[in-house]
């Protein structure tokens, strides 16, 4: 199986349902009006409410800037470049607020599916138990290998791909974001 690779800067900015940011599709499968997998970059300029998902499960990591405090329901959840991926419901009302100005953000949100997004600053390898899409942002240049296949992508992509149950995943870098979804 091959790698699909998508650059942030070839992917068309559109508006939040809600009118209060913006963003780009990266990956939407089976496609962007069904999609059952999506993962995006959004721009967050202003303190203000998310747009809601119902049924959906959502994972935020900031990519740029110097971070949010989100209140999810009841609960504040400070999240910067430096922490690790906020995972929460994402029907649940969501109101942001910048810390100190504009934000580039992560999201991956999966409908009916079993996923993880963690923060990579060093090395993460896995040996994966079933089959898997795994994907992969690079914030900083990224070396991902599967089995004995290396792939290098730059800052600003995403690479994904399916790989079978015992395939061994190292990816390396200073700053990247690994997620993992049951297809």
């Amino acid at each position: 199986m091959k790698w699909n690779l998508v650059r942030l800067a070839d992917v068309r900015s559109r508006p939040w349902r809600n009118g209060g940011g913006t963003t780009r599709e990266l990956l939407a499968m089976p496609g962007p009006d069904d999609w059952r997998l999506r993962i995006s970059v959004a721009e967050v300029e202003n303190d203000g409410p998310f747009s809601a998902f119902a049924g959906v499960k959502r994972w935020f990591a900031v990519l740029h800037g110097a971070g949010v405090v989100l209140k999810v329901g009841d609960r504040e959840h400070r999240v910067t470049r430096d922490d690790p991926p906020l995972a929460f419901d994402g029907g649940a009302a969501v109101d942001c607020h910048l810390i100190a100005g504009a934000t580039q953000d992560l999201n991956l949100m999966v409908r009916g599916r079993v996923a993880a997004m963690h923060r990579v600053t060093q090395v993460r390898q896995e040996h994966c138990d079933a089959r898997v899409i795994v994907a992969v942002y690079a914030n900083a240049p990224t070396s991902i290998t599967v089995d004995d296949e290396p792939l290098v992508i730059d800052e600003g992509m995403l690479a994904w791909r399916a790989v079978d149950h015992g395939a061994r995943v190292r990816v390396e870098s200073r700053d990247a974001l690994w997620m993992e979804v049951e297809p």
